[in-house]
Formats: structure tokens, sequence, C-alpha cells
């Protein structure tokens, strides 16, 4: 009595004859497939496994290694199993290198949608996932002899799982942290008197503390100082000019308060200066202090001053960053984007620098980039403005969620402290 065909070998029987099944033109192109997949594979594994910036990123260098490992036996299987079989199960072992081939070409595929520039790359991977899925099917059409067969299901499901995991914690759930930054303060000193007693020095120390686990690359850095004069009122303000006042909030940098009595004006810069060197770096639990000294004539029309300090950073483990670099003023050689000079009363110095990606999947797949911090300064206050453009596009106008992506991918985070307001009453007295 015949015994009916199972499921599986019933449906290699009807999709392939029995004499295409070891065709020697089959066997090459599953070797070219994953010969194609294991060898670039290994390259990257290995630039991740000693290059990567977070572990994370080591990992999945570890994870392509074996992959690759796994996928060139694999080939070296299907050789075997096609041609000479003296290597025992050597067709499970060519179907598990194709099966992992697949899966993580599959994976990162998925990964072009959201990540990658390049469209070779996305043709390619396209391309690679589909070869493998055939090569899969042309191998497990052979009758391949599989012992213990739940055990190897659950070794190969186990193995994707942790791959999943891995790529999913690097590229989703990593770059949603926006974790902390670096903690600046700023304390004002005693004031100084000029020999002359016609001049007086503020000695002001601004300092960067980094609490966190993770190293920021500094982007930029300003400091600056705002005059401020103060009128006292004779007589109690009426609750139309407190709603004038707050009204103000929104065209100038300086929010004063609301007060009963006193009538302040806007706020007018003395001093500006960057405060620590762009394209440096703080390392976790490092401070870094700088000392600057804010110098008036005892006749200053201010009533007090006000003192800011902001920083732009960005974290170590999401970028590499070569040298940040003084690349043009605006008022010289015109190096500064439209959307960038439509606050008409800021004067700008430019800082460039390149970014490096954090894996070797993405250096080799994403176009260079360059965060270029804009260093502004006017009568009115002075401020840092950091963006991260392709080369050639530094006109382009970013919309804000793109943005806000470029951020949290890159860890691009701003600090800032202020205002810091010291009256200068005292030292008006002492003439």
């Amino acid at each position: 009595m015949k015994v009916p065909l199972g499921v599986g070998s019933r449906l290699r029987t009807l999709l392939v004859p029995a004499s295409d099944r070891r065709s020697p033109v089959t066997a090459a192109l599953i070797l070219v497939v994953l010969l194609l997949t294991g060898l670039p594979l290994g390259w990257l594994g290995f630039e991740d496994l000693g290059g990567a910036l977070t572990y994370a990123g080591r990992v999945t260098g570890a994870i392509l290694v074996l992959v690759s490992v796994t996928t060139l036996v694999g080939a070296l299987a299907v050789w075997d199993h096609w041609f000479r079989n003296r290597i025992p199960y050597s067709g499970m072992v060519a179907l598990t290198g194709t099966v992992a081939a697949f899966l993580t070409n599959a994976a990162l595929l998925l990964m072009t949608f959201k990540d990658v520039d390049s469209t070779a790359y996305r043709v390619l991977w396209c391309l690679l996932t589909v070869g493998c899925a055939w090569a899969v099917f042309a191998v497990w059409r052979t009758s391949v002899e599989i012992p213990a067969p739940k055990r190897v299901a659950a070794a190969v499901i186990v193995t994707g799982l942790i791959a999943v995991a891995n790529f999913g914690y690097e590229r989703l759930y990593q770059p949603s942290q926006h974790g902390v930054r670096p903690l600046i303060t700023i304390t004002v000193g005693k004031p100084v008197l000029r020999e002359d007693r016609k001049a007086f020095a503020l000695p002001v120390d601004i300092r960067a503390e980094n609490r966190s686990d993770v190293g920021f690359y500094v982007l930029g850095t300003e400091f600056h100082a705002m005059g401020e004069r103060v009128w006292m009122s004779a007589t109690d303000r009426k609750r139309e000019q407190w709603r004038d006042d707050a009204e103000k909030w929104r065209t100038f940098q300086e929010t004063h308060p609301l007060s009963r009595r006193e009538v302040q004006q806007p706020g007018e810069l003395v001093a500006a200066q960057p405060w620590a060197p762009a394209g440096h770096w703080i390392e976790p639990g490092d401070t870094f202090v700088s000392q600057t000294v804010v110098q008036l004539p005892m006749n200053t029309p201010y009533d007090q001053l006000a003192f800011y300090a902001t920083g732009s950073f960005a974290r170590k483990d999401r970028l590499g960053l070569a040298q940040m670099q003084l690349t043009g003023y605006s008022w010289s050689d015109g190096k500064v984007p439209d959307w960038v000079k439509a606050t008409k009363d800021r004067d700008n110095v430019v800082y460039r620098g390149r970014v490096y990606e954090n894996n070797a999947i993405d250096a080799y797949t994403r176009d260079a980039r360059y965060v270029t911090v804009y260093w502004q300064f006017g009568v009115h206050g002075a401020g840092l403005l950091p963006a991260i453009r392709r080369k050639g596009e530094e006109n382009r106008v970013n919309s804000e969620s793109e943005d806000r992506e470029l951020e949290s991918r890159y860890g691009i985070v701003d600090s800032w402290q202020g205002p810091i307001e010291r009256t200068l009453w005292d030292v008006k007295d002492r003439k």
C-alpha cells in the first residue's frame, strides 16, 4: 500500500521536478547570494565590534560577524550538499546559512526605510533579501535531513529574536532616550574698582558639570551680560501698564518681572564671548570651569546686570565629531543661509564640523552630514543656533519634526543658565 506523501514532500514534488533539484546553476546562484551577504556582513561586523560607539553597537557587530561566519559555512555546505555529500548533515548546515542570511538581510532592508540615504543600498538589500528567500526554498526543496527538528527550530527562533531585539534596542529604543545634559552654573564675584576709581570689574565664573555616564562634545558656547535700566515710578502703576510689560516678553530675550513700581527698559548687550572651545568634550564626571571679567565705567547708565550662559552639546555615544572650525562671518563672506538671516538684528560667527555615524552600517549607507553652529550676537542679546545638514543643503529649511529627529539621533542637547541678576547700586556708591 502506498503511503501518502507529507505536505512538505508533496509541495516539493509539485513545484520542482526532480531533475532540477540539484542543478549546478542553482548551486552557483545560491553561492553568489551567500557570498554577497556573508563577506560584507563580516566586514561591517568587524568594524562595529572594534569601533562602534555604544555597547549595543558592538553587540550588533558581534551578531553580524556570527551571521557572516554562519553564512560562509553555509556556502561551503551548499557546495558539499550539491556535489560531494562528504560532510554529515551538510544540507541542514546549508539551510541554516541561508535562513540566517535571509533574516539578516530582511532586518537590514527594514532599516533602510528609516535610516539609509543611498538608493543603491536599498536596491542591494532588496535583491539580497529576495535572493536569500529563494535560496532558502531552493535548499529546502532538496529534502534536507534535519536531526532533532524541534531543537533546530527553537535555536533559529531564539537567535532571530535576539537579533531583532538588539536591532530594535539600537534603532528604536536607544535614540528615543534623550538622557541628561551638562549642568551650567554662573557665579558672580565681588566687584573690583580700578585704581583711579573710574571703572570697575565683575569676575564671573562659568562652570559646566557632566553628571551623566556619557561624554559630550562641545558644539558651541556663549556667555553674555545685559545692562538693564530700572526706573522707579512715584506712584503705583496701572494694570494696563503691567499688560504692556508682559507683551514685551515676546519681543526681547529678557523677561522682566511685572512690578507695581519698577519700570524696566529692554536690556542692552554689554559683553559676549564663548566660554569653552568648540569641538572639545567633557567626559563623564568631569567639570569645566571658565572665568571672565565684565568691565564697566563707574558712571554706567545701567542699574543692574543680567548674566546668561548657554552651551550646545552632542552625546559622544551618538556621533563622532571632527574638529569644529571657524568657517566665516555673516558680515563679510555671506556664508549664512537665508533662514538664519531672518533675524536681521543679529550678526553670526559660523563654526562647522563633520559628523561621523556611531556604527559602520550607517557610516556606509548615509550621506555625510555636518553640524553648523551659528554664534549670534546683537544689541539685544546673544545666543547659539546649531543645525545639522548634508553638504550642499545648508539653505534647506527643515521641518520641526525633522530637526527633532536629527537632534534625537545625534544626541544634541542645549543647556543654559540665567538670568543671574546683579544690582550695581552698591558699586555706584563707591565714588
